[in-house]
């Protein structure tokens, strides 16, 4: 017997069914709320809306869990590769070797872009932000594969659109790092995996060759599998809304990125390195913002500690913390801006107020420290996150489109505005 919650309303009584996932979440049905009773709910910023169901990641906020298709992410970043997770998270299973060898050459034979796409990287200022390029360049990319853009795709398709997204978007990211520093554009290797390909492409000079570094090579890997998924993130919700309207998966990509650039989700680790940075201009130690961050009548917030969801120490923010510390460690870096991190990361971690409160350093907090040490530039970093979420995007559009019951996303509102009022010509205003 299914059951229902009973909601009375002016004495009118109405059923919602209860809707319980795998993970023992429980939700109340109010799809049919409105037609029945002329109510809507009102749940601003959806904290407490589920906006879908979907079998791709799953979170625990309380526990501190993270798991991609039911598998731990510390499983993964210990055994995997940012190339298996990807297909594990678009295509819901680990794959067999024979699938896994047949995606990694589908997505190395997508890695050139149309040469006529060069000119438009030239035509934006030395000063463009990386990701203002990034989206307008994914949008554009499009313009070059019409066949990939019909509403209603074939399985072959669609394949064809993930794995060349999965391949280009790096190779577009890597030229917007390269016109943003003035440097000529670098192709991919064949004998190169995924990730060092990218670095390949970002570090390469006439003068100097990239040489592939296994420690950092992991790091990263860890990195972009920490980021390939987060359930209803801000911007997986965008491509969720834009996807709905049978936009197609270019379109869809390029709004999320758009999302992810805001300070308060994928510019967070930006926002880190640039609140060292003032604080080591400032000269007065770390004790003096950790006691701003400590005062209610302050608005200082130290950026990169706390989560949203997590309620304890985001799972994430462990796994990296221990590749952060090898990655300094194998450099042998010596910098005053990491010194300062190492600082308030202890502060955090032993401070009565910051442990009461649950304000754990989180993974934007070390992923900064990271690309700061790899020496890529802070307008990157955001870049970074963009192309660890890639995968998670793609996932979450083709499980939309290729459920049966997609409808076209469309929020209510409660309207706070004027009554009906009549126009007034100018000459009476």
């Amino acid at each position: 017997m299914n059951k229902t919650a009973k909601l009375d309303i002016d004495g009118h009584i109405y059923e919602l069914p209860l809707i319980e996932g795998t993970e023992g979440e429980k939700a109340l049905d109010v799809g049919r709320l409105r037609a029945q009773s002329g109510y809507i709910t009102l749940d601003p910023a959806f904290a407490n809306t589920g906006a879908c169901q979907s079998a791709i990641s799953f979170i625990d906020g309380e526990l501190g869990t993270l798991r991609y298709r039911g598998i731990d992410i510390a499983e993964l970043c210990e055994k995997s590769t940012f190339m298996e997770v990807s297909y594990l998270l678009i295509y819901g299973h680990l794959p067999g070797e024979e699938e896994y060898t047949r995606f990694k050459e589908k997505v190395h034979h997508h890695s050139l872009i149309h040469e006529d796409m060069k000119s438009f990287f030239t035509s934006y200022p030395g000063h463009a932000h990386p990701m203002a390029i990034l989206s307008a360049m994914v949008c554009s990319l499009s313009v070059y594969h019409p066949e990939l853009l019909q509403p209603e795709q074939s399985d072959e398709d669609r394949d064809q659109t993930i794995t060349h997204l999965l391949s280009k978007v790096r190779v577009l990211a890597a030229f917007a790092y390269k016109r943003s520093v003035g440097e000529a554009f670098v192709y991919t290797r064949p004998e190169l995996d995924y990730l060092s390909n990218f670095m390949h492409m970002m570090f390469t000079t006439p003068m100097r060759p990239f040489e592939p570094d296994e420690v950092i090579r992991k790091a990263l890997d860890v990195l972009f599998i920490l980021h390939a998924d987060h359930e209803q993130n801000c911007s997986t919700s965008t491509v969720r809304m834009v996807g709905s309207s049978k936009a197609n998966l270019f379109a869809a990509l390029s709004a999320g990125i758009c999302a992810l650039w805001g300070p308060l989700h994928g510019g967070a680790n930006q926002a880190v390195i640039e609140m060292l940075e003032s604080i080591h201009a400032s000269g007065s130690g770390t004790k003096r913002y950790v006691d701003m961050a400590k005062d209610k009548g302050n608005h200082f917030k130290l950026m990169g500690f706390g989560h949203r969801v997590y309620k304890k120490y985001d799972p994430r923010a462990a796994i990296i913390k221990k590749y952060c510390d090898q990655v300094l460690n194998h450099l042998g870096i010596d910098n005053p801006i990491l010194e300062i991190a190492k600082e308030l990361e202890e502060a955090a971690l032993t401070d009565d107020y910051f442990i009461e409160r649950q304000l754990y350093p989180n993974v934007d907090f070390y992923s900064g420290i990271i690309y700061r040490a790899l020496k890529i530039p802070t307008n990157m970093f955001t870049v970074m996150f963009a192309l660890g979420r890639l995968p998670g995007w793609i996932a979450h559009w083709k499980e939309l489109v290729e459920d049966p019951g997609m409808k076209i996303a469309r929020p209510r509102q409660i309207y706070t505005g004027s009554r009906e009022q009549q126009y007034l010509p100018i000459d009476e205003r």
